[in-house]
């Protein structure tokens, strides 16, 4: 190709990429993957569980933000735990949760109670995610950057192979 023949080709390029439409970012726009809804109707707590219970079902859908402390900037999870202790039972936790887990005492899965801690090594170290059990295999937690305060259930898979165990704050 010669040289005008060159330059011919390039104007051509150049007027097409002006004429067109910058290019739409969709990222953004990608619709969310349907989840499979948890049915939550049939939980049940009692005493300090059941204000546990009231609060955190009333984040549910309050944005995840890194280092967040209150529903209003959006919530970690460790800040949701602290959040939801300290309105409903009137304990104030650390917003950590290896320092949550250090505070909590380990208990068999079997024992596992309504407003109950669960622990995941997510980021390839000891007690870097938590949520809190709601009964029946579910648990509430704040996952991530663009993702809401969701229920989840421990047997989901990347949870099932990232769980640590459940500790408790309770006598």
């Amino acid at each position: 190709m010669n040289r005008r023949h060159a330059l011919s080709a390039l104007a051509v390029l150049t007027l097409a990429a002006c004429s067109s439409a910058p290019p739409r970012k969709t990222a953004s726009l990608k619709p969310r993957t349907p989840r499979r809804p948890i049915e939550l109707s049939s939980l049940q707590a009692d005493g300090a569980g059941s204000e546990i219970l009231i609060y955190t079902m009333g984040l549910l859908d309050v944005d995840y933000q890194f280092g967040g402390n209150n529903p209003e900037a959006g919530l970690d999870c460790s800040g949701m735990v602290a959040y939801i202790y300290q309105n409903a039972v009137g304990v104030r936790l650390p917003h950590n949760a290896a320092a949550i887990a250090g505070l909590a005492r380990p208990i068999p899965d079997n024992q596992l109670r309504v407003g109950d801690l669960v622990f995941f090594n997510t980021l390839g170290r000891p007690f870097s995610h938590m949520g809190l059990y709601i009964g029946e295999n579910k648990f509430v937690h704040a996952p991530r950057t663009n993702s809401p305060i969701r229920t989840d259930l421990l047997s989901n898979s990347y949870f099932a192979a990232r769980y640590e165990g459940g500790r408790t704050l309770f006598a």
